[in-house]
Parts: structure tokens; C-alpha cells; sequence
């Protein structure tokens, strides 16, 4: 049996110029629509951001219950800068978080991946040890990059049954914001409530 051999047909230095350039516009394309509205510079997102309590012009207390949030609903000037005093009276883990229905979204995917590897539960945040998740066994199969997952976002906190905490927040004029809830089921039950734009 003789045996030929296959030389490789080089491409077409076109083509393959073409090929790169479509490659590196739709990898572009796929990381601008995941990442949240973030402002010109990095700084904050398009709806504000985050600020000292310093410069807060109001104190806005909101008190976390299962599942709902008191009050149900936000008016806000643009440019005022709010301090939030989030009280969690209910049983369970909560969260406030400002954003985008969108950006919510986004979110309650990433929290309920938290969820399902045990990183969150329904009434906290576990301490994960240092491991490479991306080479475990069915960590990454959602597509998501699990070994940078944490809940550090500016626009959030999580508030553990019986606790409190802050969150201080500049704002800008925004269509659709609102406060949310994103630990899985809570904003699906109705934990979350619009924010307005006043005077």
C-alpha cells in the first residue's frame, strides 16, 4: 500500500484577515452586552455611582421583610446622593441591589450559580476556599467564569437575617431603574420596587 502525502493548502491571506476581524468584532460585541451599564471611564454605571456617606444629602432607611422591601417604592432627585440603612428583619438572606430590569437578570443567573455550588445559601454567604473552579468537573458548564465569582458589586449589598447595612449612592437620571432583590426566587416573588426621578 503506498502511501501519498497531503500537502496543507495554505489560506487565503484575505479570507483569513476577514475571518480575524469578524472574530474580534463579535468578541466585542458578546462582552459589551454582558457587562452592566457602566458610565464613560469605568466609574460607576449609567444611573450613578457610588459615593461617601459624607456627601449623603438624605438618609433612606429600607427594611428587608420576607420578601418584600418597606418602603415598596423610590423617588430621587439626579445628583442627590442617598445613604441607605438596610435593615433585613426577615428570616432569610436578602439583598439590595440597584440596577436595570436587565442588569437584574444578568444577576439573578450569577446568584443562583452561587447557590447551586453551595457559595450562598438561603440565609448567608459561605466562605469559599481558594480553588481553581474553572478546572472542576461541571463549574463552568453554564459558561460562566466561576473562579471570579464573589458579590462584590458597588450598586449591591447582602444583608444576613437580623443584620443591617449600608449603601451610600449617587444618583443620575436613568429610564427603568429600580431596587431588587436577586437572591434566586425573591425577585420573582416581587421583591423589588421602581425608582423615580424628581425634582
Amino acid at each position: 500500500m503506498s502511501m501519498t502525502a497531503i500537502t496543507p493548502r495554505r489560506p487565503n491571506s484575505a479570507v483569513g484577515t476577514i475571518t480575524l476581524a469578524l472574530t474580534a468584532v463579535l468578541t466585542a460585541s458578546i462582552i459589551a452586552s454582558a457587562a452592566p451599564a457602566r458610565a464613560a471611564g469605568g466609574h460607576g454605571f449609567a444611573f450613578g455611582r457610588p459615593a461617601t456617606a459624607d456627601k449623603a444629602t438624605r438618609i433612606v432607611t429600607i427594611t428587608m421583610r420576607d420578601v418584600l422591601f418597606e418602603p415598596e417604592s423610590l423617588t430621587v432627585a439626579p445628583g442627590e446622593v442617598i445613604r441607605f440603612v438596610l435593615k433585613n428583619e426577615g428570616t432569610l438572606l436578602h439583598e439590595f441591589n440597584l440596577g436595570t430590569p436587565d442588569m437584574h437578570a444578568r444577576h439573578q443567573r450569577e446568584m443562583a450559580m452561587m447557590m447551586e455550588h453551595g457559595m450562598l445559601t438561603a440565609t448567608g454567604m459561605q466562605e469559599m476556599p481558594a480553588m481553581d473552579h474553572a478546572r472542576m468537573p461541571g463549574m463552568n458548564t453554564s459558561g460562566m467564569d466561576m473562579s471570579d465569582m464573589k458579590h462584590d458589586d458597588p450598586n449591591s449589598v447582602l444583608v444576613a437575617p437580623g443584620g443591617t447595612a449600608e449603601l451610600v449612592w449617587q444618583f443620575a437620571k436613568a429610564d427603568a431603574l429600580e431596587f431588587a432583590c436577586n437572591v434566586p426566587g425573591h425577585y420573582e416573588s416581587g421583591m423589588s420596587g421602581p425608582i423615580g426621578f424628581g425634582q
